[in-house]
């Protein structure tokens, strides 16, 4: 018998599939505009096939452009931006939501397909790429489906309402709900969403009030915390979605940035002069999240950089005494297209008694 709660989020939380599946959370993917072709988010950003091991970021996908890491990337995710468009008009395609999971290596979507290999190849051929919020109606349709399910009620959680109109499409999307929905603006992306999201089906599968599940979700967004690296700003720059980085611009492009999530925006954390230096600040920066914390769950994210995501997964047990679990994620298409290729990234999620 399913819960009496249903939990839904979108796909920029990139939840490892069959987690997802088994809890039965049901995903709306957001929108890729490639070249003016709408697509369902839920391909690799890379454009490789699932398995494939992953790209260093350098080098472009067979039969793309020219090479390095290309200007592509001038997303619009963000309040106010102009994403409605191609999203309400539904030219990504009709159909509600995708149970299951969305996100690295899966496609999984209806409508119009996933869009992770046409965002690849944009990357290396200067293709302008843009990204869109859901329409309000497919919230509607996975809630109404939840309804059709058995489910009484509805916690709808999602990226942050800084960074993209999403929340608000949800918010719309359940006005027309046929069960009450309870949306929660999650403050974050990609694992910063999905631990919160795991969070709170894990309070429905054991039967909680949907103030309960919500409260599970508040919870863990309030522990969790997001370090990013990225190869360069170019991407957040062309998107116009930098925000305070915008500081670390002009002779900044040239480092290595290190950012991260504060007060639902990405901010500047720190300037790195190599790769190599980031990347092990990176990890000092997810072992000092977790000091004192107690049981962490970490996931590593990644946008073809498997290798290094991996090395670093790796490494993380030996210093963090806490640890429950490791994931390495490869995100999708949406973030992708403004983060580049080269991106990783450590969320650290304290998992409290009530979660675990």
């Amino acid at each position: 018998m399913p819960p009496s709660v249903a939990v839904v989020t979108d796909s920029t939380a990139y939840l490892p599939r069959e987690e997802a599946a088994g809890l039965g959370i049901v995903v709306v993917p957001l929108q890729v505009i490639v070249g003016g072709r709408a697509f369902d988010d839920g391909g690799r950003a890379d454009g490789a096939e699932p398995g494939g091991g992953g790209r260093s970021g350098t080098e472009p996908p067979t039969g793309g452009g020219p090479g390095g890491t290309g200007t592509a990337g001038a997303g619009t995710v963000g309040a106010g931006d102009t994403e409605t468009a191609a999203a309400d008009a539904g030219t990504a395609g009709a159909g509600g939501a995708v149970p299951g999971g969305a996100g690295a290596g899966r496609r999984g979507t209806r409508g119009g397909g996933a869009g992770g290999g046409e965002t690849g190849r944009a990357f290396w051929e200067r293709t302008p790429v843009t990204t869109s919020r859901p329409a309000p109606r497919r919230f509607t349709d996975a809630y109404a489906e939840a309804a059709a399910a058995g489910a009484e009620a509805v916690v709808s959680i999602h990226l942050s309402g800084k960074m993209s109109g999403t929340v608000e499409a949800a918010r719309a999307g359940a006005a027309d709900s046929p069960i009450p929905v309870e949306v929660v603006d999650s403050g974050s992306v990609a694992m910063g969403l999905g631990f919160p999201v795991l969070a709170a089906a894990e309070a429905a599968a054991r039967g909680a009030a949907r103030g309960d599940v919500a409260g599970a979700a508040r919870r863990r967004m309030a522990e969790t915390r997001s370090f990013f690296y990225l190869d360069t700003l170019e991407y957040l720059r062309r998107g116009g979605r930098i925000g305070a980085a915008a500081t670390m611009l002009g002779s900044a492009l040239m480092i290595k940035p290190l950012l991260h999530i504060a007060d639902g925006v990405i901010a500047p954390l720190e300037k790195v002069r190599t790769a190599s230096r980031a990347i092990a600040r990176l990890e000092d920066l997810a072992v000092r999240a977790a000091a004192d914390a107690g049981p962490v769950e970490v996931a590593v994210q990644h946008i073809s950089s498997r290798p290094r995501a991996e090395a670093l997964a790796a490494r993380l047990p030996e210093r963090l005494p806490g640890l429950v679990r490791v994931v390495v994620v490869e995100v999708g298409a949406v973030l992708g297209a403004h983060a580049g290729p080269g991106m990783l990234g450590v969320t650290v999620s304290p998992v409290s008694p009530v979660s675990a």
